[in-house]
C-alpha cells in the first residue's frame, strides 16, 4: 500500500449510500474504529487497488446514530456490535443476534468518558458507569 490516505468526511444519513457506492466499485472493508474526541468519530477504513480511503463521520454524543452497513459488508458486523458496546452508539438495522455481548463488561459505554469512571489505586484500572 502507498502512504498516501484519504480522508472523506460524510454524514450518518450518507454513510450507507456511500457504502454501496464502494461496494459497487470494488472497495473492501478493512475496519470501522471509534474514537472519542471532540465529539465522537467513527471511521470506515476501505482498500482498493493499494489505496486507502477514510469515511469519517461525527456523531452527536447526546444522541449517537448509524445505519448497520452489514447488508453491503458482512465482515461489518462484529465491528458494529463492538462501537455499539463500547461507546453506546445505536447502530438502526443491525440484526437480531447483535443484541448479545461481545465482552463481559457491567459499564454502559466504556469508551465514553463522560460514561466512565476511573480507579486507579491498586495499578489496574477499573472501568464503572458513572451515575
Amino acid at each position: 500500500m502507498s502512504g498516501e490516505q484519504e480522508i472523506i468526511p460524510v454524514t450518518p444519513a450518507e454513510l450507507f449510500r456511500r457504502a454501496r457506492e464502494m461496494a459497487r466499485e470494488g472497495w473492501r472493508l478493512v475496519q470501522i474504529s471509534g474514537l472519542e474526541a471532540e465529539g465522537l468519530r467513527i471511521d470506515y477504513s476501505f482498500d482498493k487497488d493499494y489505496r486507502f480511503l477514510n469515511l469519517r463521520l461525527r456523531l452527536d454524543p447526546e444522541n449517537p446514530r448509524i445505519s448497520s452497513i452489514t447488508g453491503i459488508y458482512s465482515c461489518a458486523l462484529a465491528y458494529e456490535r463492538e462501537i455499539r458496546e463500547l461507546f453506546g452508539i445505536a447502530v438502526e438495522g443491525l440484526d437480531a443476534d447483535g443484541e448479545r455481548k461481545l465482552y463481559r463488561i457491567e459499564a454502559k459505554a466504556p469508551f465514553r468518558q463522560e460514561k466512565r469512571l476511573r480507579e486507579d489505586n491498586s495499578g489496574y484500572v477499573r472501568i464503572r458507569e458513572v451515575t
